[in-house]
């Protein structure tokens, strides 16, 4: 429990369904010491009647979730901090709880779906597409899967909104959404500014495919695959990020066709079953909300693939996360680690 909306509506909808709820909220990251939060959630609980505890886990969030998040930045790499923290992070430490306490189903206000599909569990898409969180969720394993609920996953939430209204919960029903990552919802480059040293960045120089010098940068950490706004240099053409060179402290510039490729590795990969990718076709999702394309998947090993797009796409960045789906039905994913 969080102490938004959507995790109040999800305890609520299972009290609601029969379910014995214990609402559990981490601390995880608090901006300027602001705890409004916790007392939302206490607040919450109180009036469902649930048991309520609150877990400090502020130290090991930022060894795991926010150095990881500097650090792929400062290797050149885009992080995706929000599909590791739920996949490495916080649904371990929910089902870790859950065990102390001898409970079996875990729960969360992701708007997906659990269904069992060929005696396996697998995440379906929300039936809400503009909330749909299934691309965050592609790393739970076999055994949380059978574990984890998702009542949010049936609704839109314009409807959660208004049954948590119903309820009397009006403060829960008109809260803003979270948007961006809990720890860095603005400029990212302004969080690394003040988190790495100055002596970290240093003015470097775009080039070009050939290597000729186009003009200078601020540090190669400022930049991601695919920008093209933000780059303060004027070129007759519309030119992109196309590449990221650390050693170096070189930006690679180029126009977009140069960004598009065939072919790209992905590592830390996870999957329900490997039926699914059998000489068949299935959707790449390599943005959160687009660039879907169809793509043949070979194995390289357990945990990396290589992807074959059946149309060229563009702005592969290295550290970004990309998903598999069948229709509404997600079948896995990894984190890119090269495009080819």
């Amino acid at each position: 429990m969080s102490g938004g909306t959507d995790s109040s509506a999800a305890a609520l909808f299972l009290q609601h369904e029969g379910y014995e709820v214990i609402g559990v909220t981490f601390r995880f990251y608090e901006p300027e010491g602001d705890t409004s939060y916790l007392d939302d959630a206490r607040d919450t609980a109180h009036i469902l009647g649930i048991k309520h505890q609150i877990f400090d886990v502020r130290r090991e969030f930022e060894e795991k979730i926010i150095s990881y998040f500097i650090n792929e930045y400062m290797v050149g790499r885009t992080p995706v901090p929000c599909i590791v923290c739920n996949n490495s992070f916080k649904w371990p430490l929910l089902a870790r709880i859950a065990d102390e306490k001898g409970i079996f189903y875990i729960a969360t206000g992701h708007y997906v779906r659990n269904k069992l599909y060929n005696n396996s569990n697998y995440i379906y898409t929300g039936l809400d597409k503009d909330k749909d969180q299934s691309f965050f969720l592609w790393g739970l394993g076999p055994d949380l899967l059978k574990r984890a609920l998702f009542p949010l996953g049936r609704f839109t939430k314009s409807q959660v909104r208004e049954f948590v209204r119903q309820q009397g919960l009006l403060k829960m029903a008109d809260k803003k959404d979270s948007l961006g990552v809990c720890f860095c919802p603005g400029d990212y480059r302004s969080f690394l500014r003040n988190r790495v040293p100055k002596s970290s960045f240093n003015v470097g120089f775009y080039e070009d495919v050939s290597g000729h010098v186009l003009g200078k940068h601020e540090g190669y950490p400022f930049y991601t695959i695919g920008q093209r706004r933000g780059l303060g240099i004027n070129l007759q053409v519309p030119m992109y990020v196309q590449a990221i060179i650390p050693g170096k402290n070189r930006i690679r510039l180029s126009p977009l066709s140069g960004l598009y490729c065939n072919t790209m590795l992905l590592k830390a990969v996870n999957i329900v079953s490997r039926e699914d990718f059998d000489n068949q076709e299935v959707i790449c999702r390599i943005r959160y909300r687009k660039q879907s394309v169809s793509c043949r998947v070979e194995w390289l090993s357990k945990n990396q693939v290589k992807v074959f797009f059946c149309v060229p796409e563009h702005s592969i960045a290295p550290g970004q996360a990309a998903a598999f789906y069948k229709g509404d039905r997600l079948l896995g994913g990894g984190i890119i680690e090269q495009a080819l």
